[in-house]
C-alpha cells in the first residue's frame, strides 16, 4: 500500500507527464491537423524515416499495434505521396517503406519541432537532468 504522501507525489508525476506528452505534440499535432492526420501517422512517418525500407511487419513490432490498426493510416499516408511501399528486392512477399520527398520533409517539420523543443529542455536543465529523464524514459519504455 502507498500512503498517502508518496500518492500525491506519484500523482503529481503522472499529470506532469500527461502536460508534457499535450506540451511535447502539440506543434506536431497542429501541423498534421491542417492535413487531416494525427499522431499514429507521425509515429509511422518517424520510424519509416529513421529505418528507410522498414518492413510492414517490422513496423507493426515497433509500433506495438495490430494490422488492422495499422492499415488506414499506412494507406492514406501512401495515397498522399508521403510513402512508398515497394515489393523487396530479395523476397517478392516483402513490403519495404520508405518515405518519398514529400514525406521527408513532413516528417522533418514534425519531429524538428520536438527535437529543437528537447534541446531547449535539456539546455536549461543540463545534462545530468537530460541522463536521469532518458533513464526514467527507458525504464517507463521497458516496463
Amino acid at each position: 500500500m502507498i500512503d498517502s504522501t508518496r500518492e500525491e507525489q506519484l500523482r503529481e508525476a503522472i499529470e506532469l507527464l500527461f502536460f508534457s506528452y499535450r506540451a511535447f505534440t502539440r506543434g506536431p499535432d497542429e501541423i498534421l491537423a491542417k492535413r487531416g492526420l494525427g499522431r499514429v501517422h507521425h509515429r509511422i512517418l518517424y520510424f519509416i524515416g529513421r529505418e528507410p525500407g522498414l518492413s510492414v511487419n517490422d513496423l507493426l513490432t515497433v509500433l506495438n499495434i495490430s494490422k488492422q490498426a495499422l492499415h488506414q493510416p499506412q494507406q492514406q499516408l501512401i495515397s498522399m505521396g508521403l510513402v512508398k511501399n515497394d515489393k523487396s528486392k530479395t523476397d517478392g512477399r516483402v513490403k519495404e517503406l520508405r518515405l518519398s520527398a514529400a514525406g521527408k520533409r513532413l516528417e522533418s517539420r514534425l519531429t524538428g519541432t520536438q527535437l529543437l523543443q528537447l534541446e531547449n529542455v535539456f539546455s536549461e536543465c543540463g545534462r545530468k537532468s537530460e541522463k536521469a529523464w532518458l533513464e526514467v524514459m527507458k525504464t517507463i519504455a521497458d516496463d
